[in-house]
């Protein structure tokens, strides 16, 4: 199967799905959608809440072995639609880095939960395990008070900033590298 990107209305990615997953109930197998979100920890009042965020803010995914006209029809007259990408015209599955990117989030369901980090002699972040692994390169900035870490991607030729959740294990003051 192949990926693609669907550019929807902003905060309606969810309703959206909602509705195109019941327009093509007929045919289940064809297609598959995907809306990557993440785990984060938001302090409001003195109270930590979690709060559940998008990855790709605006942008739905589609698995499928290719847009058929059946398909590029119903999603593109259902409400809150805005283009495929690359666009209309030149529908182009997901490839190379953008696949990779956009796997990796895939791998962890619905939601990236709250990664588990330590930090070295150096106050360096290690990575044990979570959403943020593998991702340790595109590291920005690390808050540990609000315990996020941003990270840079490029994704679809546009780089953005995206922060993840972490939670600290354990100070690896004396570990060696």
């Amino acid at each position: 199967m192949k990926y693609f990107a669907v550019q929807v209305r902003t905060l309606k990615e969810d309703t959206y799905i909602q509705r195109i997953s019941d327009f093509l109930s007929f045919r289940p197998d064809k297609q598959e959608f995907f809306f990557p979100k993440r785990k984060l920890p938001i302090r409001r009042m003195g109270k930590t809440v979690h709060e559940i965020r998008p990855v790709f803010p605006g942008y739905i995914f589609v698995a499928a072995d290719g847009i058929d006209p059946e398909l590029f029809n119903i999603m593109r007259a259902t409400k809150d639609f805005t283009r495929f990408l690359k666009n209309n015209r030149d529908i182009t599955a997901i490839e190379g880095r953008d696949l990779t990117i956009l796997r990796h989030f895939l791998q962890f369901g619905g939601v990236a939960e709250t990664s588990e980090v330590s930090f070295d002699e150096n106050d360096r972040i290690i990575v044990k395990s979570g959403p943020m692994q593998g991702l340790e390169g595109f590291i920005v900035k690390v808050d540990k008070r609000k315990k996020r870490a941003k990270i840079s991607l490029d994704f679809a030729k546009e780089n953005f900033l995206i922060d993840l959740a972490f939670d600290v294990l354990e100070e690896n003051r004396n570990e060696p590298q």
